[in-house]
């Protein structure tokens, strides 16, 4: 019980820190002072989370440690690139999709949605909701009922439904949690989460979770003749069969190297 109280508290401090974004979105809506405050956001958003973490559970926040940040970043955002790409490329081969080349216009914009996003989102689903969760109930229901959340959370974008949320559950709610299990860090989950939203938006010029992508190097669309489950529909193809699938072999290819390396799972307590 503590541990749930535990979550929901740190998720009300959160939460509470990133709603300054709208609050400031509705009053100057000028593009140069939102980028700062997303930016503010996060760091005051992360400075929270080890400020709590440190007075109340009393330790060292190792899930943040600053000496493995920039290779597992960078790492992770190859990886997720690498993952969308086969995605992609998977749907192009079988003749589900038509990739064409197209005009990226807005690059800076397109890195900074997929870092800010995948910081922020790793942050309060892993870090926290996921992270308490198993401390509450155990490492494996904590990883099904994140995932079942998370890729319920995602049932109000566009064109979402309960297939797309299950797509959503496997593919990022299970493989993200497991790259957090094999570092027992933050920074290879959300260098991914990035990497596969970057790729999908603005490489590839494909939806990313419903919400349409504009001024990509490439476009992206689905042929009318393939059934949704299959291409992801409007939704986008993180949305299709093919991405539950490389996204379940990699969370299990994950669970394979912590198996052979005889590690115990990280303390994520």
């Amino acid at each position: 019980m503590r541990s749930f109280a535990w979550l929901v508290g740190l998720l009300v401090v959160l939460v509470a820190i990133l709603s300054l974004q709208s609050i400031v979105r509705s009053v100057a809506p000028d593009p140069t002072l939102l980028l700062g405050i997303a930016f503010l956001t996060v760091m005051l958003a992360y400075g929270a989370y080890a400020g709590l973490v440190r007075r109340f559970e009393h330790r060292r926040v190792e899930e943040l440690a600053l000496r493995r940040m920039p290779a597992e970043i960078i790492g992770g955002v190859a990886l997720g690139i690498v993952l969308m790409s086969l995605v992609i490329g998977a749907l192009w081969m079988c003749g589900a999709y038509q990739v064409t080349t197209a005009q990226w216009s807005d690059f800076p914009h397109d890195v900074r949605e997929a870092l800010g996003t995948g910081l922020l989102e790793e942050l309060l689903a892993r870090l926290v909701i996921f992270r308490m969760l198993a401390c509450a109930i155990r490492v494996r229901p904590a990883l099904i009922l994140s995932a079942l959340l998370f890729g319920g959370a995602h049932l109000a974008n566009p064109h979402a439904s309960f297939i797309t949320a299950a797509a959503i559950a496997v593919e990022a709610g299970l493989m993200l949690a497991g790259f957090y299990l094999l570092t027992g860090r933050i920074w290879l989950s959300a260098g991914v989460h990035a990497g596969w939203n970057f790729a999908q938006g603005g490489i590839f010029g494909a939806p990313v979770s419903g919400m349409p992508s504009e001024g990509s190097l490439l476009q992206s669309l689905p042929h009318a003749g393939f059934p949704s489950w299959v291409t992801g529909g409007a939704f986008g193809p993180e949305g299709s069969l093919v991405a539950v699938v490389i996204g379940a072999a990699a969370f299990f290819a994950t669970l394979a190297v912590l198996r052979r390396e005889s590690r115990a799972t990280p303390d994520i307590t």
